[in-house]
């Protein structure tokens, strides 16, 4: 089993590239982990937002196999609490031999092709964030989840 964080547009901001090298670099040991970053769409000012979603939907389909479980990192999903978060991982990992890929979209959310094959919609908080902060603030939380996992004195409650 393995996690990919998959997000459209690259991780441009240098101080988020630092901190996605930090807690990348903390989550591999604990289990095997990619970044696949799908490049932003070009010439799209001529596009609607529906349009510019249907484009990056075939791209993010593209990059997610047929047995992934896929879960996106919508506003409109479930939100938890750090130990929720490893709880609903530990199950995934005991119950389900399933790769994770877990879909940061672009600017305008994701096609309905997309929403349709995801199994699920996380939420990181009611405020938004800019989609490169996500990146760097969801690979914490998930390094924050393994933690616990493993009973290490990383989170505090």
């Amino acid at each position: 089993m393995k996690i990919t964080l998959l997000t459209v547009g690259k991780t441009d901001i240098d101080w988020v590239r630092k901190g996605l090298d930090i807690y990348v670099s903390r989550l591999r040991h604990y289990i095997p982990f990619n970044m696949t970053e799908i490049p932003e769409l070009k010439n799209t000012s001529s596009l609607t937002r529906e349009q510019i979603k249907t484009r990056e939907g075939e791209l993010i389909l593209k990059n997610i196999k047929p047995a992934d479980d896929v879960i996106l990192l919508d506003e409109h999903g479930r939100q938890h609490t750090s130990v929720e978060l490893a709880k609903v991982i530990q199950d995934k990992i005991s119950y389900s031999n399933r790769d994770i890929v877990f879909v940061i979209g672009g600017a305008y959310g994701f096609s309905e092709a997309v929403h349709a094959r995801s199994s699920s919609k996380l939420s990181l908080s009611k405020m938004t964030f800019s989609h490169q902060m996500v990146r760097v603030i969801f690979v914490e939380q998930l390094y924050r989840a393994f933690t616990i996992i493993k009973g290490e004195p990383y989170h505090h409650e």
